[in-house]
């Protein structure tokens, strides 16, 4: 007599999809450890200017703020958190990149109460760090905190906003599109915001503790640097977008990839279903 087929051998019922649910839960917490630590990061490295020579540098005099491109360290880490977002909105939705980014600045701003409790502590003599030395790294750093929590909650709203209005336009298709158009919008506002708070009003406040001064037209300089800069980076690593896609279909299964991705798109309104309906 034959007999109805049964689990896998050493399997108990239901550990297929508890498989899968702990393989997401995996992925999500990957994704979340990348996207604070970098974020954070991104706010403690962003007092170090740098600057890159601009091709016209040879037409502008060189007391000109516009002689070379100024941009902050932060702008290094920041196209991680942009891929990550996306990847982050694509897989697990506005809910997702919301809950990461309330907490993202919950823990910038814990960072920084720690970092001003740190600099109560007086320094050994011996310290290879003394307290000037650390007041000027790291709390040089407040304004940039004070501008980034803002910005950056501003800018995650909006990118998650975009990113979704743009699939709901064209469905799974142009992964780059979304992608990219969400970042072009969104880092406008943060990029603009974190300068201004962070860069420009401690100088203009008295608050400042570079050696130099840091001028309206240098604000415009490095704002505008800075966007330029990441949209450049958002765009050349689109592979590296979809090459991360690419390795999360395949440690998830491409039909538990697609069956996630359509339902978090099911739950914006944005599900092929739903888009072909009404673009039909």
């Amino acid at each position: 007599m034959d007999h109805p087929p049964t689990a896998a051998a050493g399997a108990p019922p239901g550990a297929g999809g508890r498989g899968r649910e702990q393989r997401r839960q995996a992925l999500h917490i990957v994704l979340a450890g990348f996207f604070l630590g970098n974020a954070l990061l991104a706010e403690m490295i962003g007092g170090k200017l740098f600057q890159v020579s601009a091709p016209w540098q040879s037409l502008v005099d060189s007391s000109s703020v516009w002689h070379a491109f100024t941009l902050s360290c932060g702008v290094i880490l920041w196209p991680l958190v942009f891929i990550i977002t996306d990847i982050i909105n694509e897989y697990f939705g506005r809910a997702g990149v919301r809950r990461l980014s309330f907490l993202g600045a919950g823990i910038i701003a814990y960072a920084f109460v720690a970092l001003w409790v740190c600099d109560q502590v007086r320094a050994a003599a011996f310290s290879p760090v003394d307290d000037a030395a650390f007041s000027r790294v790291f709390l040089q750093s407040r304004w940039i905190i004070v501008g980034s929590i803002t910005a950056f909650l501003a800018a995650q709203l909006i990118d998650v906003t975009v990113f979704w209005f743009i699939r709901r336009q064209t469905g799974h298709r142009l992964l780059w599109l979304r992608a990219t158009g969400s970042t072009l919008v969104s880092q406008l506002i943060d990029t603009f915001v974190v300068a201004f708070i962070g860069l420009y009003l401690p100088w203009r406040l008295g608050f400042s503790q570079a050696a130099a001064p840091f001028t309206f037209l240098q604000f415009l300089n490095t704002a505008s640097s800075g966007y330029v800069f990441k949209l450049a980076v958002a765009i050349g690593a689109t592979p590296l977008l979809y090459l991360i896609h690419a390795a999360i279909d395949r440690y998830l299964g491409p039909e538990e990839a697609e069956r996630l991705i359509e339902d978090t798109a099911r739950v914006e309104g944005a599900d092929d279903a739903t888009v072909e309906a009404h673009h039909g």
